[in-house]
């Protein structure tokens, strides 16, 4: 069967792309195995943070005496969060499938797979197009580990799937996923044990942002066993697991959850019978302009082992719908990428950290604060955290921004505009922010650089 694009996937970059290049007079066809709406939508972004406000709701009940308020009683109905958390997500996959019903656009669901060059195979047809369009994402991954094919562990989906709460639930991996699920099923009332072979959570950041983080969670509970290497885990009985470590010890548990990274769903797509060079992880090989090595086959989102969040698959689509438009538009190098952990406090950055400057021995002036010295972080008890800025000494643009709080990741956007434009941080200087506000620290820490510092 002929179309003019093939879409292989319906996460954050395939939806859009197909109901614009459809409204557009192409005719397209999109493939989806799985629920459409991809992983954001269906395992991801939406049943994550619907759950994690339930737990932010749990954590200021438990903790409103603080602030003067004395409760006498209550309790987590963890059933009714999870049906809360199936009802939204039930919302914006209707959604989803409400916006791919148009003219011009047909929705296969089934297993697509190449079987040739611009070759689709799927439901026993075979597809072809000018352009193939590949967004199928990714998984988590599954280590080699001694004894996990033995152990009914859980995965970002399975955890989510829990009908009732894990009285001690062991997290292999402190990375963005384990640390998200380590700090909710706490403030549901769990016991929590955190488990890294790296000696900090969120080995990637900066040690001042990891410490920020690590001092909440010890604070709430959470005990961490971080530079553990895990040797072997087993499930002595149907409720119980257990976790060896180097050295001998043993930490026992009722569930355990794998979160230590996601590979590509690239495994069974067929990509050599197209001629799609895969790197050595599996990822889809891209070059600026989305183009693999396949000619008109393309790939956008995660499968192409660039960052793996929702905005950065929507920013591809963004982007790459120019580029097939016949209009100019960036190349994907050129973005500036942010990010968020939705634990609290927030840990939400850009550009470089200031360990990464100095590996790449790039210049930069540096400014830090602690969360705590904003008024009205204060007035509200949400002190824990940090925040770091780092500028080019010449230009005064904004190299890179780590903030760790309260709303780290709504703040973090002035920063990132700033960065987009290419204008100096003296912007901030010069703005007129609102007293007593979160924002008003961002000001503050710009102010903190040698060179605005107020004498």
């Amino acid at each position: 069967m002929k179309a003019d694009i093939l879409i292989v996937g319906s996460g954050q970059a395939g939806v859009p792309l197909a109901t614009r290049l459809a409204d557009a007079g192409k005719e397209v066809v999109l493939f989806e195995r799985g629920e459409l709406g991809g992983t954001c939508v269906n395992v991801g972004c939406t049943p994550t943070k619907t759950m994690v406000a339930s737990a932010r709701a749990a954590h200021v009940v438990r903790t409103a005496a603080r602030l003067g308020v004395r409760v006498a009683s209550f309790d987590v109905d963890f059933p009714a969060v999870v049906a809360r958390k199936e009802a939204i997500v039930h919302r914006w996959r209707s959604g989803v499938e409400r916006k791919l019903h148009r003219d011009r656009l047909r929705i296969v669901k089934a297993h697509a797979r190449f079987v040739g060059p611009r070759e689709i195979a799927a439901e026993g047809e075979t597809h072809r197009a000018e352009t193939v369009i590949v967004n199928v994402g990714a998984r988590p991954t599954v280590p080699t580990l001694t004894g996990l094919d033995t152990v009914p562990f859980l995965d970002n989906r399975r955890i989510m799937e829990l009908k009732e709460l894990p009285s001690h639930l062991i997290v292999l991996g402190g990375g963005y996923i384990g640390c998200e699920f380590a700090q909710m099923f706490r403030r549901f009332g769990a016991e929590v044990t955190v488990v890294d072979r790296n000696p900090r959570l969120l080995s990637r950041e900066d040690p001042d942002v990891s410490q920020s983080l690590e001092e909440v969670f010890r604070k709430e509970g959470i005990a961490l066993d971080l530079g553990s290497s895990t040797e072997a885990v087993s499930a002595p009985t149907a409720s119980s697991v257990e976790v060896r470590l180097a050295g001998g010890r043993v930490i026992c548990g009722s569930h355990l959850l794998v979160a230590v990274g996601r590979r590509p769903n690239t495994d069974d797509l067929g990509c050599e019978a197209a001629g799609v060079k895969l790197d050595a992880r599996g990822s889809v090989v891209v070059d600026d302009d989305y183009a693999t090595s396949a000619p008109g086959v393309y790939a956008v989102g995660d499968v192409t082992g660039g960052p793996q969040f929702t905005h950065a698959a929507w920013d591809d689509h963004r982007l790459f719908f120019e580029r097939l438009m016949g209009r100019k538009a960036p190349g994907r190098g050129a973005r500036v990428v942010p990010s968020t952990v939705y634990t609290d406090p927030q840990v939400a950055g850009v550009g470089l950290s200031e360990r990464e400057a100095r590996a790449k021995g790039i210049r930069f002036e540096l400014a830090t604060m602690p969360f705590g010295s904003i008024a009205r972080a204060t007035e509200m008890d949400e002190t824990a955290g940090i925040m770091k800025l780092l500028i080019d000494p010449d230009s005064e643009k904004i190299l890179g921004v780590r903030l760790v709080g309260a709303e780290a990741g709504e703040l973090l956007h002035v920063f990132v505009a700033l960065m987009k434009a290419g204008a100096s941080v003296r912007a901030i200087v010069d703005a007129e922010f609102v007293h007593p506000s979160l924002a008003e620290g961002i000001q503050s820490l710009v102010m903190r650089l040698p060179r605005f510092a107020l004498s």
